[in-house]
């Protein structure tokens, strides 16, 4: 009853009043996942009062109590994210990925804290399985716009479509040799005068290809190489390249696509099976 007093309260935008009763309802319950879950609360709460700061402990306290408890680490994330605090952002929708790959909201949120620390192998990637999960929606249309300000170099959007969100300058090793992969392929793409389709296709194959031949080559992998990385890489030599191309292109061109895959149904066919038995590992 505790709990449902702060969730009206929150929901009615009257959350600082719920305070109070979720604390209640904590020291009340013996449960781990009912505490875990007014936490969730709590720090949703605070969150709309625009307490990050109380926000982030509420919902760090959560994961102490039930470390597996993945709208803890969405939440969190998301908490970091308002706060600009994109590493830590990173790390959160790391975690909530590893026990929910299949929520989009999450693999959206590690795509966009990515982007702008600029890691935009990384983004593009997250952005690229967002949309196998959501590909139509405004958030897909977001999504697709932005890989393709990703491949064509630009910055992030913000939601109204606006140049404001900074990038962070500073590159590793790793990050830097990406960033460079994905400008040399783009221009070789362009190159061999390819468009449309055609040119995204292959920059989605070849991006794919390095990104996984560079994560071949290392030993000691983090989430990015064993999740993203390694799994594109086997998507890359599959022949579902065109099929996965179309998919994630349906919010840009709905009619153009959508008749590409009714006319080609084996090849979505083959993709369907391929993702259904091809998970993605960390």
């Amino acid at each position: 009853a505790n709990y449902e007093m702060a969730f009206s309260l929150l929901g009615s935008g009257k959350g600082a009043n719920g305070v109070p009763f979720v604390e209640k309802a904590i020291k009340g319950s013996q449960s781990t996942l009912f505490i875990a879950s007014c936490y969730d609360l709590l720090g949703s709460i605070y969150d709309q009062d625009k307490q990050s700061v109380k926000a982030i402990e509420a919902y760090k306290k959560g994961i102490e109590v039930n470390p597996k408890y993945q709208r803890l680490h969405y939440n969190l994330g998301i908490a970091y994210f308002r706060n600009k605090q994109y590493a830590e952002a990173e790390a959160s929708a790391s975690e909530a990925i590893k026990l929910d790959p299949k929520h989009a909201s999450s693999q959206r949120m590690y795509a966009l804290v990515t982007f702008h620390q600029n890691k935009r192998m990384n983004a593009l990637m997250a952005f690229c399985n967002f949309l196998l999960l959501e590909p139509q929606g405004p958030r897909s249309a977001e999504a697709f716009g932005n890989i393709q300000h990703i491949l064509q170099g630009g910055v992030l959007k913000d939601d109204k479509g606006k140049n404001t969100i900074m990038l962070s300058p500073k590159d590793n090793k790793d990050n830097g040799s990406l960033n460079l992969a994905i400008s040399m392929v783009v221009l070789s793409g362009q190159t061999k005068k390819l468009s449309g389709m055609d040119l995204l296709e292959y920059e989605f194959k070849n991006i794919f290809t390095i990104a996984g031949e560079q994560s071949a080559a290392k030993t000691d992998k983090d989430f990015f190489w064993k999740f993203y990385a390694d799994y594109f890489y086997k998507l890359a030599k599959s022949d579902n390249i065109p099929a996965f191309t179309h998919l994630v292109s349906v919010s840009a061109n709905k009619d153009i696509n959508t008749k590409w895959m009714n006319e080609h149904d084996e090849q979505v066919k083959a993709l369907d099976s391929w993702l259904a038995s091809t998970p993605e590992v960390f």
